[in-house]
Order: C-alpha cells, then structure tokens, then sequence
C-alpha cells in the first residue's frame, strides 16, 4: 500500500488551551473546517478521552470522499493529542502545541496509506494529486481555526 507522510504547521495568536479545545472538539470540526463532510462519535473513551472513536468524512478538490476512523490513543491536555486511523486510510495522527506567551503553534503529522485499491493502483500518477488535497484541508483548517477563535493565523505550512 503506498504511503504518505504529511507535517502540517499552524501558528495563532491564541493561547494554548483554547487552540488545544477547538481541536480536542472533532465533533464541531465540520463547523469551521472546510473540506469535512460529517463527523460522528462512536465511543467517547475513558474520562481522560483515550479510546474515544469517530468516523470522519473528507472531500477536498477531487471529487471523491475519504470516510476513515480515528481511535484516541494519546491526549495529554494542552500538549498532544495522536490517534489511529483505520478505514481507507490506515496510519496515525499526532497533534502537538507548542506555546510561547499568547502564541500557540500546532504541528499535525499524518502518516498514513491508502487502502482502496483504486488509489493503490493509481498512487504513481496520483500522489501528487493525493499531496495536494491533503495540503488544501489542512489550508482550510488553519485559517477556519483562526475564524473560529477569532484571531490571526499567523503561519499555515
């Protein structure tokens, strides 16, 4: 199956805790973040959120939809927050924020492959294009986290 690793980088004028909530909250994503089609909690976890389960649908440009779901394998509140995929893709995501005073920077690494063996057989010609959506999203939900909390995103790479 082919493979793909992504490292997306936020940066807002926002403080920590409240950058670490917006995020931590993937049922209100599809309010904010352009590119989701729904989200849906399955299990909510234990009292810390480990174990907590959702189903997540995305569309970016092409016209198809990726339905995956993220089992919560690590959240320690405001600092990382990782879990598993599985469905049509298979991999881990881990989230990370990083503060210095008023100023909260977010590292999101993805790693994960395709399971369709549509996108299998294509993946030479079609990785680029696979890059590209992936870089619209998470384009999409800098600047919709930054709306959301009202403030400037001040770095969306």
């Amino acid at each position: 199956m082919p493979a793909y690793r992504f490292c997306t980088t936020w940066v807002l004028e926002a403080e920590r805790e409240r950058v670490w909530d917006a995020i931590y909250d993937s049922d209100t994503w599809s309010e904010w973040w352009q590119g989701i089609v729904s989200t849906e909690r399955l299990d909510d976890g234990d009292e810390q959120g480990l174990g907590q389960r959702g189903v997540y649908e995305w569309r970016a440009r092409i016209p198809y939809t990726v339905r995956f779901e993220i089992v919560s394998t690590i959240v320690e509140p405001p600092f990382r927050l990782g879990g598993d995929a599985s469905g049509e893709l298979e991999g881990t995501g881990l989230w990370r924020f990083f503060a210095q005073g008023s100023t909260t920077a977010v590292i999101f690494e993805w790693h994960v492959r395709t399971t369709k063996p549509w996108m299998n057989v294509f993946a030479p010609i079609s990785k680029p294009i696979f890059r590209s959506n992936h870089d619209w999203v998470m384009q999409n939900g800098g600047e919709g986290l930054a709306r959301r909390l009202g403030t400037k995103l001040l770095v969306n790479a």
